[in-house]
C-alpha cells in the first residue's frame, strides 16, 4: 500500500517564525530609527547613516541571537536523545512499558497498546520513542544556522524597504513616504506569514500593522522631543 502524506504546515514552524519576526523587525525598528531621526530635524545623511546603521547591527544580531537561542534548544534535543538511547540500550522492558503507557493514554486497551508498543520498537525503536514521549521529529528538530539565515535575510530585506524610501523620497515627504512603506510593508509580511501558516489574514495583520504604527509613533516622539531640547 503506498503511504498517504497529507499536507500540512508544522513543518515551516521553524524557519517561518524566524523569517516572520526577522522581517517585521527589520520593518518597524529600521523605520523607527528613521522617523525618529528625521523628526529631530536632522540632515538627509545623518537619517540615512541611522538607517544603515540600523539595518546592519540589526541583521548581524539576529542572526547571532537565533543561532544562540535555537543551539541551546538543540543542545537539550541531543542531552534527551542521548538519555533516550542509553535508556533504550540498557533498560528496554521500561522503555516498552513506558510506550505500552503511552498508547493506553491515547485510549488503547493494555493489550493492543502493549502489542502496538512491541511491533514499533522493533521497526525503530528509537524514532518511536523521540517521538511519543519528547515530541522531537524530523519536522521539527532544532535548526541553528536555518534559523540565523532565515533571520539575518528577512530583517534585510525588511529593513531595506523603509531605508530606500527615505533616501529616494523628497526632505519635505520623507517622514510620510517611509511611514506608509513600512504600513505597507507590514500589511504585506502580515498577509504573507498568515497565508504560509494557514491562518486566518485579518487578525495576524492587524497585530503586526498595529504594533508598528505604535512603535514608530512612540520613537517619532522621542525623536521630536529630544531635537526640540538639542536644538
Amino acid at each position: 500500500m503506498a503511504r498517504h502524506r497529507e499536507r500540512h504546515l508544522s513543518h515551516r514552524t521553524g524557519w517561518l517564525r524566524a523569517s516572520v519576526l526577522g522581517a517585521n523587525d527589520g520593518i518597524i525598528s529600521t523605520a523607527a530609527l528613521i522617523l525618529g531621526v528625521a523628526a529631530s530635524d536632522a540632515s538627509r545623511d545623518a537619517v540615512l547613516t541611522a538607517g544603515v546603521a540600523g539595518l546592519s547591527a540589526g541583521a548581524l544580531a539576529m542572526a547571532m541571537g537565533e543561532y544562540i537561542s535555537v543551539s541551546s534548544q538543540r543542545d537539550t534535543e541531543r542531552a534527551d536523545i542521548a538519555k533516550e538511547v542509553w535508556e533504550l540500550e540498557n533498560v528496554p522492558e521500561r522503555e516498552l512499558a513506558e510506550l505500552t503507557a503511552i498508547y493506553m493514554e491515547k485510549g488503547l486497551s493494555h493489550e493492543l497498546a502493549r502489542e502496538v508498543a512491541e511491533q514499533l520498537t522493533e521497526k525503530d525503536a528509537l524514532r518511536i520513542h523521540l517521538i511519543e514521549e519528547l515530541g522531537i521529529t524530523e519536522e521539527t528538530v532544532a535548526r541553528p544556522l536555518q534559523a540565523a539565515l532565515s533571520s539575518m535575510a528577512s530583517f534585510a530585506i525588511g529593513a531595506a524597504l523603509p531605508l530606500i524610501a527615505a533616501a529616494l523620497a523628497p526632505a519635505g515627504a520623507r517622514i510620510v513616504t517611509t511611514i506608509l512603506v513600512a504600513v505597507l510593508a507590514l500589511i504585506g509580511l502580515g498577509v504573507a506569514g498568515a497565508k504560509a501558516g494557514g491562518a486566518k489574514i485579518t487578525r495576524p495583520t492587524i497585530r503586526v500593522v498595529l504594533g508598528g504604527v505604535i512603535a514608530m509613533a512612540v520613537t517619532m516622539a522621542i525623536g521630536k522631543a529630544f531635537g526640540a531640547v538639542v536644538g
